[in-house]
């Protein structure tokens, strides 16, 4: 068994990431970090680390139980890592999954069906109540006898 391995390799293994590559990028964009400071993809990991994971708009903390550099199956995560995010972060997730079709993020494509459906409804009930729009066609000119306006 090993005692180190790069953080890339244990994100991917740990199933952090879908790809090794999705891995090395979130390190290189400073969103992995270890004891505070951002870390590169080829940073060692060694047992007892604290690894904490920026996904917007949550961040992970996990803490490395066990090393591997190969793929595991769901299963046996746990007793490779130990999950110390914060409810307070997954009540966050929670929310931004609720509210997912007020504030869409750019790259989603088209709204479905369902979520331009929600989004008429949220416009009729927030906007119908507090506009009144009264147009009348009748002669300006009475207010300005001159023509002026």
């Amino acid at each position: 068994m090993k005692s180190e391995v790069r953080v890339d390799k244990w994100l991917w293994a740990m199933r952090v990431f879908k790809t090794r590559t999705i891995a090395t990028a979130a390190c290189k964009k400073g969103r992995v970090s270890m004891g505070g400071n951002a870390v590169k993809p080829s940073r060692m990991v060694k047992v007892g680390d604290t690894v904490d994971v920026r996904k917007p708009p949550v961040t992970y903390t996990f803490r490395v139980k066990g090393l591997t550099e190969n793929r595991l199956g769901a299963r046996l995560v746990p007793d490779y890592l130990e999950n110390l995010t914060p409810q307070s972060q997954y009540d966050l997730l929670e929310m931004t999954r609720i509210s997912g079709f007020v504030d869409r993020r750019k790259g989603l494509g088209r709204p479905t069906k369902r979520d331009g459906r929600e989004i008429s409804r949220f416009k009729e009930d927030s906007y119908s109540d507090q506009f009144f729009l009264d147009w009348e066609d009748d002669d300006d000119d009475k207010d300005f006898p001159d023509g002026d306006m």
